[in-house]
């Protein structure tokens, strides 16, 4: 049996759910939102005894062939502000118990993908594989940070969390060209840490899906629109083109490299292909988004998905059909 663990509203699970239901897999859907509403038993305490029963059903750990950690919500509890706080807390803890016992049974560790999400490490990893990198400086520091601006062009774009507040209210920090380093900016700079990178000329931004040994790329033409120059995300253009295409048999190692050595089986990993025709690498998102990759260009990534869900990596690193 397959487990999910996502939300209730993630798009992205419902097209690994039709693709198993397609296939008569079975599987479960674990909604994080809706713990409290599930009963949990767990025999002499040990987490290989846990058993669920609760909306998505029920299921035992040692039916669990392999596990898919897509995107959990947070976990919904009713009353007052102590008691509410106690339920999450305690159920989180539930939660943390599944994550350890399904071990190798995961398609991407929950601690994998918390590793990985470190972007300077990223970066070392891709440059230990040969790709190349642009030129970087994390730095909260602004005499740094200007020193590295008069060196030539530079985007800045944030180490961590790309959003700024909750919900409608929020506001995303994209990836942005640095037009200017003054004085003014002193403060600005010292509060927190950023990532600067020279900033290359593109050809075209790439988004890379490595599932395994498979490896979808997608060039997205991100230098036909102004908005979309420097961050392709900018604008939610619907009319922004994207062209499934093969990479070069050197990057799809690298890219296949990268993510076996973050510890991941899935990744999606940002590019840039320059004027020149070569590829940089920016960052890899161990839990990154891809249906609209599919939608866009019919890339089987759902079907590579569900075919990865249906292997056990074990321990020493073999594969062994579940």
């Amino acid at each position: 049996m397959i487990l999910i663990v996502t939300n209730k509203r993630d798009v992205t699970t419902d097209f690994v759910v039709l693709e198993m239901r397609r296939r008569g897999e079975r599987f479960v859907r674990l909604n994080t939102e809706d713990m409290p509403q599930y009963q949990v038993v767990m025999a002499d305490g040990d987490p290989a005894n846990l058993i669920f029963s609760g909306p998505g059903g029920r299921f035992s750990l040692s039916d669990v062939t392999c596990a898919y950690y897509r995107r959990p919500g947070s976990i919904e509890a009713n009353g007052t502000e102590p008691i509410t706080a106690y339920v999450v807390a305690e159920w989180s803890a539930i939660l943390r118990s599944l994550w350890n016992a399904l071990e190798d049974r995961w398609l991407n560790s929950p601690f994998s993908i918390l590793r990985a999400e470190d972007k300077p490490r990223q970066l070392a990893v891709a440059r230990r594989v040969g790709l190349r990198i642009p030129g970087t400086l994390v730095t909260n520091v602004f005499d740094a940070a200007k020193s590295f601006f008069t060196d030539g062009p530079m985007i800045a774009k944030p180490l961590r969390h790309a959003l700024i507040g909750d919900g409608e209210a929020g506001s995303v920090v994209f990836t942005s060209r640095v037009a200017a380093l003054e004085a003014g900016d002193a403060e600005a700079v010292r509060r927190a840490p950023m990532i600067l990178q020279r900033e290359v000329t593109k050809l075209s931004d790439v988004r890379v899906l490595v599932v395994d040994n498979r490896v979808f790329a997608t060039r997205i033409l991100s230098q036909a629109h102004d908005e979309t120059q420097v961050d392709w995300r900018k604008g939610v253009r619907f009319d922004l083109e994207h062209q499934l295409f093969d990479l070069p048999p050197d990057i799809v190692s690298a890219c296949i490299a990268v993510t076996r050595e973050l510890g991941l089986r899935f990744a999606a990993i940002d590019l840039i292909e320059d004027s020149e025709g070569a590829f940089w690498f920016l960052e890899a998102n161990p839990n990154g988004q891809w249906a609209w990759i599919e939608q866009r260009t019919g890339a089987p990534v759902t079907a590579a998905i569900v075919d990865a869900l249906s292997v056990r990596i074990g321990v020493a690193g073999g594969s062994r059909a579940a």
